[in-house]
């Protein structure tokens, strides 16, 4: 029986692929992704803390808001505190709303990732000329505001339509982050060439965890640190990379950040006292090492 295919890669198990090393014979590349994100009042989707009523939503539209008003400045704060690189991933219509939001990231030298226009709409139900449209407008909007063209992508609700992956490379983008299927990097084929997908978490995301499973904040903490520990054990046979995905409106709660302090301490301490194992990065830093990498290395 022959089942249906993406076509985008092949079957690879990581036990038997080349080995390789990250800059300086490092092994286990480490990066915080942060979604920065904004929400249609009234209507769209949206997290919700509690089932909401009829629309207006007032209830989850305002647990939402309050990550760009007093969430992110909290967690910039734990950022600056242990010096850690965080990446961004941005709405585009937040240059409108909240600007500075985006503006604190730049000043820290964040790398800004794509992340549609907002997440109260998915682009999987767009025909293939609107999804392009939707690209293209978040493209030239963080393009203008950062003086340079991202080069990751990450979909609004980690959703994409069966040309999602072509649009993106013919867009301009080297890496994409919405599948979750490897602990290395991957590549895509493309009707055009090929795109990297980078790993991504759905296990270490707070959305999937906290706001779906209802993991205590404690227990989320306690996730991060030993899928940590246990990747970094395992980097020994192969350089893996361990992303954890955050959103400021959950992890920005007070009651939430002290235990996730204590996750980020953790691999701060550690990652500086074992820093020839250990990169603390961003995916597009990662993307670009593998771009340098000979062929046949990472598999396709």
């Amino acid at each position: 029986m022959q089942l249906s295919s993406h076509g985008r890669y092949g079957y690879s198990a990581i036990a038997h692929r080349p080995d390789y090393s990250w800059p300086g014979g490092k092994r286990l590349a480490v990066y915080v992704a942060l979604n920065l994100e904004h929400f249609a009042f009234g209507e769209g989707l949206g997290a919700s803390l509690a089932p909401g009523g009829p629309q207006p939503d007032v209830l989850n539209y305002a647990w939402r808001d309050y990550g760009n008003r007093v969430g992110v400045w909290r967690l910039l704060e734990l950022f600056d505190g242990l010096d850690l690189p965080v990446t961004a991933l941005v709405n585009s219509t937040l240059y409108d709303y909240c600007p500075e939001v985006v503006q604190a990231f730049r000043d820290r030298k964040s790398e800004i990732v794509a992340h549609g226009r907002t997440n109260s709409e998915r682009q999987s139900y767009l025909p293939e000329d609107e999804e392009a449209e939707l690209i293209r407008e978040t493209t030239d909007t963080l393009a203008h505001h950062e003086g340079q063209t991202p080069e990751g992508w990450l979909g609004p609700w980690i959703d994409q339509s069966d040309f999602t992956p072509d649009l993106l490379q013919e867009a301009g983008y080297t890496y994409l982050l919405d599948w979750c299927c490897d602990d290395q990097p991957v590549w895509f084929k493309t009707r055009q060439g090929r795109i990297l997908a980078m790993p991504y978490p759905q296990e270490i995301n707070d959305i999937p965890a906290i706001a779906v499973r209802r993991t205590d904040a404690p227990v989320f903490a306690d996730m991060i640190i030993d899928q940590y520990d246990e990747m970094k054990a395992q980097s020994v046979k192969q350089p893996l990379v361990f992303g954890i995905a955050l959103h400021a409106y959950i992890m920005g709660q007070p009651f939430r950040l002290k235990h996730l302090r204590r996750a980020l301490e953790h691999i701060a301490k550690d990652a500086a006292q074992d820093s020839d194992r250990v990169w603390l990065t961003h995916p597009g830093t990662i993307s670009q090492y593998i771009h340098g990498l000979p062929e046949g290395i990472v598999p396709a």
